[in-house]
């Protein structure tokens, strides 16, 4: 497993020239039907060379839309593999959260993490897996806030 560090991503925060080229090229391929293919052929045009066609998966060209996507309202994005290793912080950093509270559901084994070293470690796909139940937990709570509300005539 591979920690997580500035030399595994990049994070790229789109110009406002990079977001309209971003909007336009997402358009031309969203324009483009790629259904249940497995794999989708790219020509690539370089001045003055011979173009050349590459094969890529098909599931490659959709996120590379969705990053395109982001890109074109401004969003910087970040491309981090599901199996990337993380820091308590990086880990705290994406949940919006303090240090020591990603301490505590480390420590409470709400969140899985491994040792290295003297060091903490929370897989990526770990860390998005606890983002979704957490997610759906506030959101079942919020519903249930809301209903109680409209029962009680607040006006919400």
């Amino acid at each position: 497993m591979t920690a997580l560090t500035p030399d595994n991503f990049e994070t790229v925060a789109p110009t406002k020239a990079d977001a309209l080229l971003a909007l336009e090229s997402s358009r031309q391929l969203a324009a483009k039907k790629l259904g249940r293919r497995a794999s989708v052929r790219i020509q690539l045009l370089d001045l003055g060379e011979k173009s050349e066609a590459v094969s890529v998966p098909a599931s490659a060209v959709r996120l590379f839309l969705h990053m395109l996507t982001e890109m074109s309202q401004g969003n910087a994005v970040t491309l981090i593999p599901t199996h990337a290793e993380l820091t308590t912080q990086q880990a705290a950093d994406l949940l919006n959260v303090s240090r020591p509270y990603l301490v505590k559901l480390l420590d409470e084994k709400k969140l899985p993490s491994r040792t290295v070293g003297k060091y903490r470690r929370v897989r990526f796909d770990d860390l998005m897996t606890f983002k979704r139940k957490d997610d759906d937990a506030r959101t079942k709570v919020l519903d249930r806030l809301t209903a109680e509300a409209q029962e009680l005539g607040l006006g919400y």
